[in-house]
């Protein structure tokens, strides 16, 4: 079997986390679409395929899947125009799912929009799938498996200190070991000027899960890159999971035991091999399932669930109150 993978979107994140694992795979052509036509030609230059002039002639190749790569503000215009160009069979979307103003000032408008792109998704048959590379880090596999395999219980508690560049994704894991939010109360910074940019103020959330574990979040633009860029702690009724950075670092505490299991980096890995590694082993699991026939390993509706979470505190924020997130932002309607 031959897959035909389509790529909406040629910039740096196609060109650094995508194509030089796609362009790997035997079993892989690739076509590409770009508003500008020569990145589009310069990237079937580098690692093959072919580069077309429209999304009519894109989907007129009948993909399998197209991956939209597009930056998350211009990718609820991509997936609309998409849809308007034709039928996809498979869509498949970098994180976040939208965000209109980038993935630090996430607003209601953008989760509003991806509800609607996954309800028009569903209308024609189009199964949707996220990228939430994250999940693929050996630090997050290691600790689902201790979840799994060990007695910790449920969860009860977390505190997740994050930069935004590591936003959406840690909310997404927040979402895989703990499940959905219930309710979220917030505080919000002003937005400020650092290095010559504008920077997002910082935000501080409580918030309690359907499960009823209660934690807090704190997202930042001034965490500095070469310090650890998240860091999170997540309590269970009989131990304790902390994950930090990159894939650097895992503790795994039991409370029936004297012992403390922690994985870390050896010396001569960097968290930025383990960042390029966890896209390869994402779009391997991805590829993976179209062989298969089988619903991709992370479907688009985690993409939404995680915009939920955002616009909630966002409200909160505006509003200076309580928000009960699955009222006020219903995951379908």
């Amino acid at each position: 079997m031959v897959m035909n993978i389509a790529i909406v979107g040629t910039g740096s994140v196609a060109r650094a986390n995508y194509l030089p694992f796609l362009a790997k795979q035997p079993d892989v052509n690739l076509t590409y679409f770009s508003r500008t036509r020569s990145k589009a030609d310069e990237c079937a230059a580098t690692f093959g395929g072919r580069a077309v002039g429209s999304l009519q002639e894109l989907l007129a190749g009948n993909p399998d899947a197209v991956l939209v790569l597009t930056r998350e503000n211009d990718r609820f215009d991509a997936v609309t125009a998409l849809f308007d160009a034709g039928k996809a069979k498979r869509l498949f979307f970098e994180k976040p799912l939208v965000a209109r103003n980038g993935q630090a000032r996430v607003c209601e408008e953008d989760f509003l929009q991806a509800r609607d792109l996954l309800k028009r998704a569903k209308a024609v048959g189009a199964e949707t799938a996220m990228v939430f590379n994250y999940r693929f880090f050996d630090q997050t596999q290691l600790a689902r498996k201790a979840v799994a395999e060990s007695k910790l219980g449920r969860m009860t508690r977390a505190s997740l200190l994050v930069n935004y560049a590591c936003w959406s994704h840690c909310i997404d894991l927040l979402n895989v070991f703990g499940g959905r939010a219930a309710e979220i109360c917030a505080l919000g910074g002003a937005d400020y000027q650092a290095g010559g940019k504008q920077r997002s103020g910082d935000v501080a959330a409580a918030f309690r899960l359907e499960s009823g574990a209660t934690g807090t979040i704190l997202g930042s633009d001034g965490i500095k890159f070469d310090l650890p860029l998240y860091d999170m702690i997540l309590c269970f009724e009989n131990g304790q999971i902390r994950f930090s950075d990159l894939d650097v670092r895992l503790d795994v505490y039991e409370n029936a035991s004297r012992w403390c299991q922690s994985h870390f980096l050896a010396g001569n890995f960097s968290r930025w091999d383990q960042y390029r590694a966890s896209f390869d082993k994402s779009l391997a699991a991805y590829l993976e399932s179209i062989r298969q026939g089988q619903p991709p390993p992370i479907p688009g509706a985690a993409g939404l669930v995680e915009l939920q979470f955002e616009a909630a505190l966002r409200r909160a924020i505006a509003q200076n109150r309580p928000v009960n997130v699955q009222k006020e932002f219903p995951l379908e309607r």
